[in-house]
């Protein structure tokens, strides 16, 4: 430990590089693979899709389109921008957006992102800079479909393994940032590319520590190490003084996550309703967020976050009720002899879970449950136990869109491998109800089927919904031109300069 706080505290911190920490390795720099949060993150910056949201996520706006327009509900035309380069030079065109889409339909991959374009019934190619998308159906996600990252033809087309390819760990795109170094359980370090359609970024390199140990990325920020990152509740109310806030600016907003404990319904022990309900009674979700962020965060009720369209405020998070736990732990078959027992796993990537499941465990033991706790290294977890679906209960949380999408959480079809239905959920009402909704254009429609099925999700308790947390992230003061909005601070990173 010491030696690594020796190595940490020896870099240069060069003018022209910000300073940001991660906490795992990322396992595919490819944007249609690239499912964990450490991927996701760094290849936002070398990649783009064709739209994106504006500064407050409400409007979408063209990102490698210039235009964009509906002939009628069902056909969607994509005018591209001339003057987009590889980062190695190649010119980009509407023969990279069809490749990625036959890409992504392909059985070569197994990617969750795929079920986005199911609806799709063709991507035509009018002309060098056109692209026609024609629908099998009115779809409601048409357009944010296309923020998916598109994929270089000229450098893929000939790739037999998508999954396995070395584009993965070196890839090419087009965005504001490109690959320059990649040193596992190391450094990543992203260079400006000069050629960028919207400009060279002002800061000429953005550096990714991997840093696994949460506190050693803390103590990295209050001496000035990292630029920027986020900060824990904890940290922020007992262990920051005058001189952190003399250096860094403090940005704080609600997530767009929530935090939940995932049953796996594909075990008999977790298909008995009363169960599930007995454990949700059990909790005290209130607690978890005193304990766990001060008021930093607050209670999650459902499935589609507060503000939103699809968030039905009529459902009330769950009283505690120890009593009524016990009695329908009773009517399961459950008692003191022979009490209901499950395993809790999460993984160390972040601080708060695993003491949240300590806590979990600490409030079901009055119920008369036992929990064993399991603690994982990310990748592990994520390649030995959730996609494999190898758990009782997994203590995860999910990043959401502004405009949600119930399918790739909540459809039977989902519950398949690479799929986000991690649990298996499948209730042939909620099935049909997302089926409907599909090709629901009238957003006043769409809003009341979505706050419907928020209310059957909720009261099925596939999930334990516990909290929504706030996201509090510091940055150095050096770091100019950081201008807030609603959908967070990233969005005129190019603008950012280090002083």
């Amino acid at each position: 430990m010491k030696f690594l706080l020796f190595l940490l505290l020896s870099w240069t911190l060069e003018a022209s590089t910000l300073h940001l920490a991660t906490s795992t390795n990322p396992a595919r720099l490819n944007p249609i693979l690239a499912t964990d949060s450490s991927s996701s993150e760094i290849a936002g910056f070398l990649f783009n899709g064709l739209v994106k949201f504006d500064k407050d996520s409400k409007l979408i706006i063209g990102d490698l389109a210039r235009k964009f327009y509906f002939l009628d509900n069902k056909t969607l035309i994509f005018e591209l921008r001339d003057n987009v380069l590889w980062h190695d030079g190649a010119p980009f065109s509407a023969k990279d957006v069809l490749f990625t889409y036959q890409t992504l339909i392909s059985d070569k991959i197994s990617s969750p992102y795929s079920a986005g374009f199911r609806f799709v019934q063709s991507v035509k190619v009018l002309d060098k800079y056109t692209v026609e998308v024609k629908y099998k159906q009115a779809y409601f996600k048409a357009l944010e479909t296309w923020m998916m990252g598109i994929l270089p033809e000229h450098i893929l087309r000939d790739e037999e393994n998508m999954m396995s390819s070395k584009f993965n760990t070196a890839p090419i795109g087009t965005g504001a940032y490109k690959l320059e170094q990649l040193e596992f359980s190391k450094n990543i370090v992203l260079a400006a590319f000069d050629e960028y359609f919207e400009g060279r970024a002002k800061i000429d390199k953005i550096s990714f520590h991997v840093i696994a140990d949460p506190m050693t990325r803390f103590l990295m920020l209050k001496s000035s190490q990292l630029d920027l990152g986020s900060i824990e509740p904890m940290a922020y109310e007992r262990q920051l003084h005058d001189d952190f806030f003399t250096k860094f600016n403090i940005y704080e907003k609600i997530s767009l996550s929530y935090t939940y404990l995932g049953f796996n319904l594909r075990l008999e022990k977790f298909k008995n309703p009363k169960v599930r309900e007995a454990l949700s009674l059990a909790i005290d979700r209130q607690e978890l967020v005193d304990i766990l962020y001060f008021k930093h965060a607050q209670v999650c009720s459902g499935p589609f976050l507060p503000g939103t369209v699809a968030f039905n405020e009529d459902v009330k998070v769950p009283t505690l009720d120890i009593k009524r736990s016990k009695k329908l732990l009773k009517e399961a078959g459950y008692n003191d002899e022979n009490p209901f027992e499950f395993e809790i796993v999460t993984s160390n990537s972040s601080p708060i879970r695993p003491y949240a499941a300590q806590i979990l465990q600490h409030q079901l033991k009055k119920a008369g449950v036992i929990v064993t706790l399991r603690v994982m290294e990310w990748q592990a977890f994520l390649n030995m136990v959730v996609f494999p679906h190898e758990f009782d209960s997994v203590l995860l949380g999910w990043g959401l869109s502004p405009t949600p999408d119930p399918y790739l959480f909540w459809h039977k079809d989902s519950d398949q491998k690479g799929g986000f239905n991690l649990v298996g959920y499948n209730n042939p009402k909620v099935n049909k109800m997302i089926e409907e909704s599909q090709s629901m254009i009238n957003r006043e429609e769409l809003g009341e089927k979505w706050r419907e099925m928020f209310k059957i999700i909720t009261d099925d308790n596939p999930y334990l919904f516990l909290f929504i947390p706030n996201s509090i992230t510091a940055v150095d003061k050096r770091v100019q031109n950081v201008t807030p909005a609603l959908g967070g601070i990233w969005h005129n990173y190019i603008q950012w300069e280090k002083k």
